[in-house]
């Protein structure tokens, strides 16, 4: 029997079960009131766990040996998931992953927005829970024995987890990664250190259109000009048929930023075809799109069915990329008003709208808090799709402002979102109506939602 009383510090070994979950996908057990957490459990393991930071209150432990399994603890699809920090939840069955997300969503609404009891609908899925990624950006090394080498760093670590292919990507961009990765080699480039800022090789980006399979091909450098590149771009380009082109993307800074802020095409095309909600876009290396591209045009769908759109409305699409969503529903509504602070993205919208022939658009580059507050008639519909970290104060203060008759606001952090829509409906002016939740990231504990507000 463990004397429990004198286990409480580091290196020491406990007797754990795991009850939840938390943000980050860890396991939560509890120890003589007070909480552990062990990455790689699922609720309903029994374990004993070893103590690696300990404070008063928590403690975060390691796995050591698993005494009994839980009966939603599934083997990995990845022999390095253990290892590689890309995903957290692959040892967990997925039925059982929608449903935590769930819980969490609707236990963030309910604790930081004040929601006593939030309507939220079922968990919106893909056909697949693997290959799913669209884009792929691996950080790139050098062994001990001087291979190179691509893949994700182990959890916690910026040590490299090697992979010649991933469950989650797209399947058609492991024959790339796994070649290429020799070619580079070949080529002679050095990779990037980071810690002396010698070298020229950064990352390898893959990044295909889910309905096109177009594929385009990026190398982020420290040096755009690379001995040899432009004849090797050539032998991709006849090698792999879907390959449409080839990039540099130049970033000489010591950041942890993956792109920089100047991309060449060295062979091919510039960008990627992809059709999205029945429209043609084009996509560049670097160009915010979503993930998953599935789930993002099953959550398009689920919000226009909710919107009832008349063809009559104006509406404002905040955070609008390269117009993803503006596109589709313009093409419903009387007039569509993009906003996004990346004027690269507002140029690809403009340019996206001209391809699907579309006239009744308008985009503004600029801050959504700036731009908002002076347009001249007030929208029927606002949504929003801010980053993680949620929208300005003063955006949100200008929107309660305008008023608009119905928001949508997407999100893909919970604790964010609470905060917002509380901060939306706390004085009256606006009623949480519906939250529709969509997996856009299966195998991890990132959760998108869209929720919908009408006003008062």
């Amino acid at each position: 029997m463990l004397n429990q009383t004198s286990q409480w510090q580091q290196g020491q070994t406990i007797e754990l079960e795991i009850t939840d979950l938390n943000h980050d996908g860890e396991g939560v057990g509890r120890f003589e009131n007070r909480v552990v957490f062990v990455s790689d459990t699922v609720p309903g393991d029994r374990l004993l766990a070893r103590l690696l930071f300990v404070k008063k209150d928590y403690a975060y432990g390691k796995l050591l040996e698993l005494k009994q399994p839980s009966k939603f603890r599934i083997r990995p699809r990845c022999i390095v998931s253990d290892k590689c920090g890309g995903c957290q939840w692959q040892h967990i069955d997925y039925d059982y992953q929608q449903q935590a997300k769930v819980d969490r969503l609707s236990q963030t609404l309910k604790r930081i927005g004040g929601f006593e009891n939030p309507d939220i609908s079922s968990m919106l899925t893909g056909e697949e829970p693997l290959a799913y990624r669209n884009k792929s950006t691996y950080p790139l090394a050098t062994s001990a024995t001087g291979n190179l080498q691509a893949g994700y760093y182990r959890k916690g670590s910026h040590q490299l987890v090697n992979l010649n292919q991933c469950p989650i990507q797209d399947s058609r961009l492991n024959p790339l990664l796994q070649e290429v990765k020799g070619d580079l080699q070949a080529q002679g480039w050095k990779v990037y250190n980071e810690k002396t800022h010698e070298g020229q090789l950064r990352h390898l980006s893959l990044r295909i259109g889910r309905n096109t399979g177009d594929i385009l091909l990026t190398l982020v450098t420290t040096d755009l000009n690379l001995s040899g590149i432009r004849e090797r771009a050539e032998q991709w380009l006849a090698k792999y048929p879907q390959l449409v082109g080839v990039a540099l993307n130049h970033n000489p800074k010591a950041t942890n930023a993956i792109f920089g802020t100047e991309t060449i095409t060295v062979a091919g095309k510039p960008y990627l075809r992809e059709i999205f909600a029945g429209l043609e876009l084009q996509l560049l290396p670097d160009t915010f799109f979503q993930v998953n591209t599935a789930v993002a045009e099953l959550l398009l769908g689920k919000i226009v069915d909710r919107l009832e759109l008349q063809g009559t409305e104006t509406i404002v699409d905040a955070y609008c990329g390269i117009g993803t969503f503006t596109l589709p529903l313009a093409k419903l509504v009387k007039q569509a008003i993009g906003i996004e602070i990346h004027s690269g993205s507002i140029e690809r919208a403009q340019s996206n709208a001209k391809i699907n022939r579309i006239d009744n658009t308008t985009f503004h580059a600029g801050k959504v808090e700036d731009i908002l507050p002076q347009l001249v008639d007030r929208p029927d519909i606002v949504i929003l799709d801010p980053p993680r970290k949620g929208c300005d104060r003063l955006f949100l203060e200008s929107l309660l402002h305008l008023h608009p008759d119905r928001l949508v606001y997407i999100s893909c952090n919970p604790a964010t979102l609470a905060r917002d829509l509380k901060i939306l409906c706390e004085n009256g002016s606006y009623r949480l109506d519906s939250v529709r939740p969509a997996d856009f990231f299966p195998q991890t504990p990132h959760v998108e939602a869209a929720a919908f507000l009408v006003s008062r």
